[in-house]
């Protein structure tokens, strides 16, 4: 029974997502699809619908950050209809500092190549450290909505829309720690407390 609980606290934790992104020794990395936090998943999206994919980037080092909005698949799905770069076009911010953070944000909308499947957009980001000559690489997928075989015919979106780029030379707000971990850790120990007494 305690074994049973265990294991049913351990995969609640792991799957509770707080974060939309990725952070690491060189950077963070942040994502949001039509406001929800990355990685969305379950969504369908009709051919002409648009959405907006929106991205900071915070740099903890001195160096350079590139970064790239993806599709995986060999036939593109979305089509930009504004932002700062083409799906696949490389983003490079030179000879930043530390704290240096922007926010991207893209409205893409599906096109009629692929329909009746799955069309993912991935984010590559890389942190280059010029003083160590070494990088980091972050990469996750900001979406997963299912194309349908259906033409949007609802009206464009009335929302202010979000500054296209922002730059800052702030330093970057204090990370969350990663909560699923410590809570997933806390359990653990907590079912072990539990069989030994």
């Amino acid at each position: 029974m305690k074994f049973g609980t265990l294991i049913l606290i351990a995969s609640l934790l792991l799957n509770f997502q707080i974060a939309a992104g990725a952070e690491n020794e060189y950077g963070i990395v942040r994502a949001w699809f039509n406001g929800e936090n990355a990685t969305v998943n379950g969504l369908q999206l009709k051919i002409g619908e648009p959405v907006e994919v929106k991205v900071e980037v915070i740099s903890k080092i001195d160096g350079h950050v590139t970064l790239i909005l993806q599709e995986p698949g060999v036939t593109k799905a979305f089509e930009v209809l504004s932002g700062p770069s083409k799906v696949d076009e490389k983003i490079s911010n030179l000879n930043i500092e530390s704290g240096w953070s922007k926010i991207y944000t893209w409205k893409l909308t599906p096109n009629d190549a692929w329909k009746n499947g799955n069309a993912p957009i991935n984010l590559l980001v890389k942190f280059y450290n010029i003083k160590s000559k070494n990088d980091k690489i972050t990469q996750f997928t900001i979406a997963n909505p299912y194309i349908l075989d259906d033409q949007y015919t609802g009206a464009a979106t009335t929302k202010t829309p979000a500054p296209e780029i922002t730059e800052t030379g702030a330093p970057p707000a204090k990370s969350t720690p990663f909560l699923p971990v410590i809570f997933t850790v806390s359990a653990l120990l907590l079912a072990w407390r539990l069989k030994k007494s």
